[in-house]
């Protein structure tokens, strides 16, 4: 019984010997400074023999969502499915997603973000620079999709490429006023060629017209080695309030009606075909896969499907 007394003594002496030192290190470890929310700058999968690169370009929050997703539905509703879906209703992250698609034999940039600087920083830290992009690609013109189309100065961030977009969309921008047509596009008119439904920028990667958000807005068809990715611009740019309710109204989408007829039949399309997707303004790292889900769709995120 002694010999139990004294080892549980000297337990209990060692314990309290370590206590400071274990205040100490908590102390040390507290002190570390706190570092807030945090993503990486790029993603890359593989689609067939093509590496595939999402930059985050950049991420805000966005006030009153209900203003922008759902304007044809009451507050109770928008609420109601939020909650459902355990969204916030005062505020939103909003992410601006450019796609790099690396075919083997050129490097094509789709969409140029909200900036040159914001574009290129996370273009490097994807591993490639400014001028080592052969195409850039526009889908549509709204400014968050062209603000990076020049530096500062005014000139073209990818001075070495040459520029695609839909003859429709131009030719809309064109008969506008503009400023951001005016500043970004109008400049560089000569050095752009055209696309209609169905046109190639690059072998294995596909114009599909997807008009409503804007005139003449392209979605592309990413194909290699029997897989496919579409890179779906800004045809739905909420993963619960346009996926679950693409007749849901937008505030960016010009034509409504037809907005919402191009989100129906591209999810249907996805979802049927169990086709992966890059939505610009997605939940980072901005690629899911779509499902049938009542009278609409779900969105599911992209695991490790396109690693493999």
């Amino acid at each position: 019984m002694s010999d139990q007394i004294k080892v549980s003594r000297r337990a209990a002496l060692a314990g309290a010997a370590a206590l400071p030192l274990a205040a100490a290190a908590g102390a040390t470890r507290a002190a570390a400074p706190m570092m807030g929310t945090a993503m990486s700058p790029f993603h890359r999968i593989k689609v067939g023999g093509f590496d595939v690169t999402t930059l985050l370009a950049g991420t805000r929050a966005v006030e009153g969502p209900h203003n922008i997703f759902g304007l044809n539905v009451d507050a109770d509703t928008f609420a109601a499915v939020s909650a459902e879906a355990n969204l916030p209703t005062d505020v939103s992250q909003f992410f601006f997603t450019p796609t790099v698609v690396n075919t083997g034999s050129e490097l094509v940039l789709f969409d140029t973000g909200l900036s040159g600087a914001g574009t290129t920083a996370a273009l490097e830290a994807a591993g490639y620079t400014a001028d080592q992009i052969d195409v850039v690609v526009i889908t549509h013109m709204h400014g968050d999709h062209i603000g990076g189309m020049t530096l500062d100065d005014g000139s073209l961030t990818y001075g070495n490429a040459r520029y695609v977009t839909g003859r429709a969309e131009f030719d809309a921008w064109a008969a506008q006023d503009n400023d951001n047509f005016k500043a970004k596009i109008a400049p560089f008119a000569e050095q752009f060629s055209f696309l209609e439904d169905g046109g190639s920028v690059a072998s294995g990667l596909t114009a599909m017209a997807a008009f409503g958000h804007t005139p003449g807005h392209m979605t592309y068809m990413v194909e290699d080695g029997g897989t496919q990715l579409v890179l779906g611009a800004d045809f739905a740019n909420h993963y619960v309030w346009s996926l679950a309710h693409p007749d849901w109204e937008v505030k960016f989408d010009i034509d409504k009606a037809a907005a919402a007829a191009t989100r129906r039949r591209i999810l249907d399309m996805m979802a049927t075909d169990k086709t992966a997707f890059v939505g610009y303004h997605m939940p980072w790292p901005g690629i899911g896969y779509v499902e049938k889900a009542g009278d609409g769709f779900a969105y599911v995120p992209h695991s490790y499907q396109l690693m493999l």
